[in-house]
């Protein structure tokens, strides 16, 4: 049952009870759940209402509201003790009353408000239970005494002696009405003894005598004493009355005022105050901070409960107080833990755990280092948001995530000021207070998508964020205190790093991953993919095995991504399709290799490019670089008669339509040494296509590829079908390095390229392949266009 449901059922019955005819006819069970009073002593006869705050005491009243709503009342012995956390039952007196609860209500922040009345006297025998509260066995203690002269004299001298002392203290006259009313001498003497304003030691020791003359002799001498204390009283404020100044009347009226507010059952706000001024005094501040709170916690009183600022004054405190200003966890600065635990998590990505593990290293030689601010870009589904969970594990720190995806409102970062009605810290300041700590691991996803309108730009906010010569003191709008960000670990994430500003991304370190080869994917499926899959599927080892080739083959042939998402659901697929298998009836493992493949996935997707083309001359193998990964491009060129016009297609930006212009000029202005008939330009028109024209493309990249296609054409001369090139020419024929290398590399040997064209300038990036992925690949590395024409075209 939920806590709502439970909290129904609780009010439900409450509501029952309120229309009890005689709660002192119910049969007492012989076991009792036991109710801790704290500060004073409940007498036989009374009515009061109580606040319930202990989740222990809610229990209680909630299994007592379901049953028979009977419990036992026993006094504290120690006041001021409600806010340990458990109450022995040896701090507890022996003696109190016997319950009944006639109303429940649930007040704000999950308290209880309940009325209760105290029906008859017990004594505790035993107790029986002590979790999740006090249960005891109890005996009823009789109240019965033998009328004569002697307690009808006693009765009498009380009820004249209490009007006495009403009209002296001012009681309410419904008192003097109630006393009247009693006919039994022992809850008049326990009303009385209510009114005396005794100590709950004093109280509790009346509680304890016998019901009998005794009992009412006492109450009459406490009586007197009160009467004649009262009565001094009177005279002393006669006498001083006149010389009464302004604080001494300001004070008195406060008092008068506090008392109203209790007799109207407001003192909650004061249990309030005194909460936050406990809290302001265990909490450890900055001293900035502590000053805005002692300031706040005097404005606050001053304001009236039903006041509407007075929500907002309470709300902004608790949030200064939950606040973890001077908390932080304890960096974990293991260094071969560190890397068992990513390499656990991920397989390869060496220069980004190569990256943490210096990290750690400087770290743990210099303990007060700001932490870094990393930038992990790549395309989906590489792992860049589970490796930042891997590396707040492996440093013992609290991992946070937030994904900055469409967020358009500076708002969103900073906050919004307290004059707003509903504003709220930024998602910095929310996500620390729920960390807990100062220095968590934060991972903003998809930094290169945050958005900008009228409302501001949230990346203009983000530059002090990720600033650790300025977050040490940053500032948000709900705070208006800074607050220490520098013992943050920051960690972003993007798919395109051109669309990050020029100042944010300046601010972080930009580590590039790249997309999976095929042997990677290959050990991620069975390290990681697999298992995962295996277990939510509830199969085993025993129940489906996949072999390497299987495997590779899905990866060769059912996706084409750098990342491992589809080749994760391709899996699933498979293991759908086994558990369906065993569900109808089959046993034994089933073996899913490249032969069988088919009967889980359906025919194959994707097959090489280069054979799904018709090759001759004009065709040529280009390389791009995508968002989620590297991709063939094929540059196809045909000629006819015309004019000497120039057609480009294929969804072509701009950058890319220059390119072949400069291609088209590079050929006509060295016609000659290409071999190309110079006349020939004023005859014919080309026609530039690249295929899957609803696919926008653009970048100087092709340019090396538009070249070759064309003169291709013109000469006649095929390209070799095994060859790829990429790279941006000049009007020179200058070849110049181009971005995405490893991207364009890793999609041409999943295509079965053997031999790639490369700009001599960016041997660099060849250096940084992986050895597995360049076995087998020959690389040419060329200065200019003549060079790579004698690599790609036929000699004949």
């Amino acid at each position: 049952m939920s806590e709502d449901d439970r909290l129904q059922d609780t009010e439900g019955a409450a509501k029952k009870a309120e229309h009890h005819s005689d709660p002192a006819t119910l049969p007492v069970p012989e076991i009792l759940p036991v109710l801790p009073l704290h500060g004073f002593v409940f007498f036989p006869g009374m009515g009061f209402p109580m606040n319930i705050l202990h989740p222990a005491s809610q229990q209680l009243i909630d299994d007592a509201i379901l049953k028979d709503r009977l419990l036992a009342i026993v006094s504290h012995k120690k006041a001021g003790e409600e806010k340990q956390e458990r109450v022995e039952p040896q701090h507890l007196y022996r003696v109190g009353v016997l319950g009944y609860i006639h109303k429940l209500v649930k007040v704000r922040e999950g308290g209880y408000h309940v009325l209760i009345s105290a029906i008859k006297k017990l004594e505790l025998v035993e107790y029986v239970q002590e979790e999740p509260y006090l249960k005891a066995r109890v005996a009823i203690v009789p109240m019965a005494i033998e009328e004569d002269k002697e307690v009808e004299a006693l009765e009498l001298n009380l009820r004249t002696q209490f009007k006495k002392l009403a009209d002296l203290v001012l009681l309410p006259s419904e008192l003097v009405t109630t006393i009247d009313s009693l006919s039994d001498p022992f809850y008049i003497s326990y009303l009385v003894i209510s009114q005396l304003n005794l100590t709950p030691v004093e109280e509790q020791a009346l509680l304890e005598i016998g019901p009998g003359k005794e009992l009412m002799h006492r109450t009459a001498r406490e009586l007197n004493k009160r009467i004649e204390t009262a009565e001094m009283s009177q005279e002393i404020q006669k006498s001083i009355k006149e010389d009464t100044d302004d604080k001494q009347r300001e004070f008195f009226l406060r008092q008068q005022l506090k008392a109203i507010r209790k007799e109207l059952g407001e003192e909650e706000e004061n249990l309030d105050l005194k909460e936050l001024r406990e809290k302001l005094a265990e909490t450890e501040l900055p001293e900035e901070a502590k000053k805005t709170a002692e300031k706040e916690l005097d404005r606050l009183a001053r304001i009236s409960p039903s006041s509407p600022e007075y929500t907002v004054s309470r709300t902004y405190l608790d949030w200064l107080f939950d606040l973890p200003w001077l908390k932080s966890t304890p960096d974990s600065l293991d260094i071969v833990k560190a890397q068992q635990v990513m390499d656990e998590d991920h397989y390869g990505l060496d220069e980004i755990k190569k990256r943490i593990i210096e990290f750690l290293a400087v770290r743990k030689l210099k303990q007060d280092m700001h932490g870094p601010i990393l930038c992990f870009v790549g395309p989906p589904g590489v792992g860049k948001t589970s490796l930042g969970q891997s590396i707040a594990r492996s440093m013992d720190r609290k991992f946070i995530r937030i994904s900055l995806g469409g967020v358009r409102d500076e708002a969103e970062i900073r906050g919004h000021r307290r004059t707003y009605i509903g504003a709220l810290p930024g998602r910095i300041i929310q996500s620390l207070r729920k960390a807990g700590a100062n220095n968590p691991l934060f991972m903003l996803d998809e930094i290169d998508k945050l958005g900008m309108d009228f409302r501001g730009d949230p990346s203009s906010a983000l530059l002090e964020v990720l600033d650790p010569e300025q977050n040490f003191s940053f500032a948000d709008h709900y705070l208006e205190i800074p607050f220490d960000l520098s013992r943050v670990m920051f960690i972003t994430t993007a798919n395109i790093i051109d669309n990050i500003p020029g100042p944010l991304r300046d601010r972080m370190e930009v580590i590039e991953l790249s997309g999976y080869t095929h042997e990677e994917k290959l050990n991620i499926a069975k390290r990681h993919l697999l298992p995962k899959q295996l277990e939510a599927h509830a199969l085993s080892d025993d129940d489906l095995k996949i072999e390497d080739q299987g495997i590779r083959m899905i990866i060769r042939s059912y996706t084409r991504e750098a990342g491992v998402r589809n080749l994760e659901r391709k899996l699933a697929a498979i293991c759908r399709g086994v558990a369906k298998e065993i569900v109808t009836g089959k046993t034994g493992t089933t073996v899913v290799d490249a032969d069988n493949l088919v009967t889980y996935l359906g025919p194959i997707q994707f097959f090489p490019e280069t054979k799904a083309r018709t090759w001759g001359p004009g065709l040529a193998t280009g390389l791009a670089w995508t968002p989620v990964g590297g991709e063939l491009l094929f540059i196809e060129a045909a000629k006819m008669k015309g004019k000497g016009n120039l057609t480009l297609t294929g969804k072509l930006g701009e950058v890319m339509k220059e390119s072949a212009t400069a291609a088209l000029t590079y050929i006509r202005s060295h016609a000659k040494d290409l071999g190309v008939e110079e006349g020939m330009f004023a005859k014919i028109d080309l026609h530039i296509h690249v295929p899957e024209g609803a696919i926008p493309k653009d970048g100087p990249s092709a340019g090396v590829a538009m070249v070759t296609a064309l003169v291709s054409l013109l000469t006649g001369r095929t390209v070799s079908k095994d060859m790829a090139m990429t790279g941006e020419i000049t009007l020179r024929g200058d070849v110049l390095p181009v971005g995405g290398v490893k991207e364009k590399v890793l999609a041409a040997v999943r295509a079965g390229i053997k031999e790639i064209v490369l700009p001599a300038l960016n041997e660099k990036d060849v250096v940084e392949i992986p050895d597995n992925v360049k076995e087998g690949v020959r690389f040419h590395l060329v200065q200019d266009i003549k060079e790579a024409l004698g690599l790609l075209l036929d000699k004949e």
